[in-house]
């Protein structure tokens, strides 16, 4: 009885470790590599979105295709010749789990409507304060944040743009996510 005591007390402990686990990534470009965290344990929805498009390799070959200086850069749904890629169901929108648009981090791009965000996702270069959950703004889900490479996300922003259809600021060279990989899940202490 004893020993099964322990071993259920041990799997407590690893249960609430498990609960508190971080996700890095490693987001592989044409310009070079961005390293990020995931935010598993403030926004669970948003994440485990993303680690699905991710884990079936849909981002492989897509564009950034909006860049922005002194906003983000976003992508994640269009691939080099401006073809929208075939989505999930959308998700609800977790802007009110309390994390911040502040520079370095990724947030759920959506329409107008708060629940619409698919597989689209963006980069804030800057502190955009207006995209925050606030009284009649739903606001932008905050899931992750660069930990590495935020000179990469300077140099794709800085990238010359162009319109393309109904699209503005879209890179006159793309610039391609080669692939999207899981690094390693860190456990919180």
């Amino acid at each position: 009885m004893f020993i099964k005591k322990i071993g259920i007390g041990l799997a407590l402990v690893v249960l609430v470790n498990q609960a508190f686990a971080n996700t890095d990534m490693q987001i592989k470009t044409n310009l070079g590599n961005i390293n990020i965290e995931l935010y598993d344990d403030q926004a669970p929805i948003s994440v485990k979105n993303f680690k699905s498009y991710v884990n079936s390799q849909f981002y492989n070959g897509t564009i950034f295709h909006r860049v922005i200086p002194g906003f983000m850069i976003q992508g994640g749904g269009f691939d080099s010749n401006m073809k929208e890629k075939a989505t999930q169901p959308a998700i609800q929108n977790e802007s009110s789990n309390g994390l911040k648009n502040v520079r370095g981090t990724l947030a759920m791009a959506r329409t107008n409507a708060p629940n619409s965000a698919t597989s689209q996702f963006f980069i804030n270069v800057a502190n955009n304060d207006f995209l925050n959950k606030s009284a009649g703004n739903p606001g932008y889900a905050v899931f992750g944040k660069v930990t590495q490479g935020l000179d990469i996300v300077d140099k794709i922003v800085q990238t010359p743009t162009q319109t393309v259809g109904m699209h503005q600021d879209v890179p006159k060279q793309a610039v391609k996510i080669i692939s999207i990989q899981t690094i390693k899940t860190n456990v919180k202490k």
